[in-house]
């Protein structure tokens, strides 16, 4: 195992914060996994805690084919936001910015000097197009914050992976994972491994997150290069583990070990491992999930258990306002299954309080929420 720490500039004057990066085995292929980009997302955390243990145990074994590099802590900024005792990992402080948005564009950056340099050699242009987006964030100008250089650090990191995982998690929620619909079919025994209860896919969630700054540029590419042979050459995804609460020792150990077994059949660890399950939910498009908010203030009562299967016109929550006595029940306006709630029970306006993952598209544009 060999450590790598990065020291994070624009810290104040006697302090210092620093991301640690744990590689693991050597081989052509590459794995990428870091936990907790929203540092309050703690679940993605503890189950690093087991693959960094696993990982050694493999590595001094001579099971592993490939490098594998995990980054347990992604954010050590957010960690360190604390408010009243309450962690505030979702947005810096400083600027108000979510920590997943906003991702280098790597496509955009690099298309002008791959013009005319790429051909039918899929593997050769694969080593063409790496090269050159590590470059690219080479010669960036000095990153002018904080939150800047974490996000080239991570990006530079795994730019040049096979596999990319992002662990997250949501407040309350089924296991449930965010992909390209290009590369459901791959991800597919992932989410059947980890019990997904949900499969988002769309193209472009429209907030530059850190998977999609991963996947994304291989298909932009591809699309502006028609007459190069370009494959998807990086597989990312989100995988939210859960709810917060959800960072039993029990539970990590198995999402660990499902997550091992996964890059197992990408060819970056030998030996035998068990075969992943044939049950596992459906993909639907990310353009088909409702966030449901309320129409006012008020105390919440959820209505539904988090994966339930709902329909239509049934009710969601109900939302009572303790002076005026206005009471409003929300119902699905779509088909599907109830992934996530919010943890809070008192509605705040614009905020959405349940997620419901249906089939039929009802939203475009800017999909993500921040």
């Amino acid at each position: 195992m060999q450590r790598i720490d990065h020291v994070l500039p624009w810290t104040c004057p006697g302090t210092e914060r620093r991301l640690s990066v744990f590689r693991f085995g050597n081989g052509p292929c590459k794995a990428y996994i870091q936990a907790s980009l929203h540092a309050d997302e703690l679940p993605g955390m503890r189950v690093a805690v087991e693959l960094k243990r696993r990982l050694r145990e493999l590595e001094a074994q001579g099971r592993l084919s490939g490098v594998i590099e995990l980054v347990p802590v992604a954010n050590p900024i957010g960690l360190g936001q604390l408010f009243q005792a309450t962690q505030q990992g979702r947005f810096e402080f400083a600027s108000g910015k979510n920590f997943n948005r906003d991702f280098f564009a790597l496509a955009e950056a690099i298309a002008p000097a791959l013009q005319g340099c790429l051909g039918e050699d899929g593997p050769a242009n694969v080593r063409l197009i790496r090269a050159a987006m590590l470059a690219a964030l080479e010669v960036l100008p000095a990153p002018t914050s904080e939150l800047q250089a974490l996000q080239r650090l991570l990006l530079k990191h795994a730019c040049d992976a096979d596999v990319v995982l992002d662990l997250h998690c949501d407040f309350e929620a089924l296991v449930h994972l965010y992909t390209l619909p290009q590369q459901w079919a791959q991800l597919r025994p992932l989410a059947a491994r980890l019990q997904a209860g949900a499969v988002l896919t769309t193209e472009d969630g429209g907030g530059s997150s850190f998977d999609e700054s991963c996947s994304l540029p291989w298909l932009r590419l591809a699309r502006y290069f028609p007459e190069a042979a370009i494959p998807l050459a990086c597989l990312a995804a989100t995988v939210e583990l859960g709810g917060m609460a959800d960072t039993g020792k029990e539970q990590a150990a198995v999402s660990a070990e499902s997550i091992l077994a996964f890059l197992a059949e990408q060819g970056l660890i030998a030996g035998d491992w068990p075969v992943a399950p044939e049950d596992c939910c459906e993909a639907t498009p990310f353009e088909g999930a409702e966030y449901a908010c309320a129409p006012h203030a008020g105390v919440v009562s959820f209505l539904q258990p988090v994966g339930a299967r709902v329909k239509a016109g049934d009710p969601l929550f109900e939302v009572i306002d303790p002076l005026s006595d206005r009471h409003s029940t929300v119902l699905a306006s779509t088909d599907g299954v109830l992934y996530a709630r919010e943890r809070m029970r008192f509605a705040q306006p614009g905020l959405w309080l349940a997620k419901v993952a249906g089939r039929t598209p009802i939203r475009q544009g800017r999909l993500l929420s921040d």
